[in-house]
């Protein structure tokens, strides 16, 4: 695979985190379990960009830009990375006690202009900018575009370490544990974008197994000055939350930026 289908395949994992309309591609990681006890557990992890959740029918998510943070604070390396024509795995194996943060961080830039009276497009790094787009081109518009999808797993008892912000992109700070969600209860989360509050960004929320039912079911909530929001889960099972933002702050001189974040949630039955 050349590198540029590669750049374009890690686009559009992060633009497909930009809407959760129904018929949105929505990009997630589902972990067999997430929380677990014993010593030396395991988890296995599918990797998908798909209409409906948590389904395999679209294509695998690239997990070129995957990490996991052990309770430790430490990067770790999963194992048995495959990649098959809907979704990509991975085993983890959890040896410390506490929350493993499992991320990728997929970021792309875009830009469109005219040369010649011809409308161009081009993919590629901020540092290829200057040397790709010819300096005769016009009406030269160009996009960043940073996508994060999330899981959380927890071994024993729940810690805090791996749920502080990198401050990169649109990322959530539990305030509850996301290990610790039961249905009927109210969760609350933090949304911050470069590690700033994401203040009236709007929140959606979308229960499992969309395949077998006639309606969506999303709710949305805004964040507040401070970027909190907070669910109420309806029902136990796995949840997919999305959030976008657009703006001028990127770090790409003349560039727009776009920045969602994604992740998937278990809540647990009373």
């Amino acid at each position: 695979m050349t590198k540029f289908i590669k750049l374009a395949l890690l686009a559009s994992a992060a633009l497909s985190m930009l809407s959760a309309s129904a018929e949105a591609h929505r990009t997630w990681l589902l972990p067999s379990a997430t929380v677990l006890s014993g010593k030396d557990a395991w988890v296995t992890v599918d990797a998908a960009i798909s209409n409906d959740l948590f389904y395999f029918e679209h294509h695998p998510l690239a997990l070129d830009n995957l990490a996991v943070l052990a309770p430790d604070g430490k990067t770790v390396t999963p194992e048995n990375i495959a990649k098959g024509k809907f979704r990509s795995s991975f085993d983890l194996k959890l040896e410390q006690p506490g929350t493993y943060k499992i991320s990728v961080l997929n970021q792309g830039v875009f830009a469109n202009y005219k040369l010649n009276g011809e409308t161009k497009r081009w993919r590629g790094k901020p540092e290829q900018i200057d040397s790709e787009i010819p300096a005769a081109a016009t009406d030269v518009k160009i996009s960043e575009m940073q996508g994060r999808v999330e899981a959380f797993v927890t071994s024993g008892k729940p810690s805090e370490e791996t749920l502080k912000p990198s401050g990169v992109g649109l990322e959530l700070v539990p305030v509850t544990h996301p290990n610790n969600l039961v249905a009927g209860e109210k969760a609350t989360f933090r949304l911050v974008l470069d590690g700033q509050p994401a203040a009236g960004v709007a929140v959606a929320v979308v229960p499992g197994g969309i395949r077998y039912r006639d309606k969506l079911n999303e709710s949305k909530v805004t964040t507040d000055e401070s970027g909190s929001f907070s669910v109420t889960w309806p029902g136990p099972g796995m949840y997919w939350i999305n959030a976008s933002v657009q703006d001028d702050k990127s770090k790409i001189k003349n560039a727009t930026r776009r920045a969602g974040y994604a992740a998937t949630l278990e809540v647990l039955p009373q």
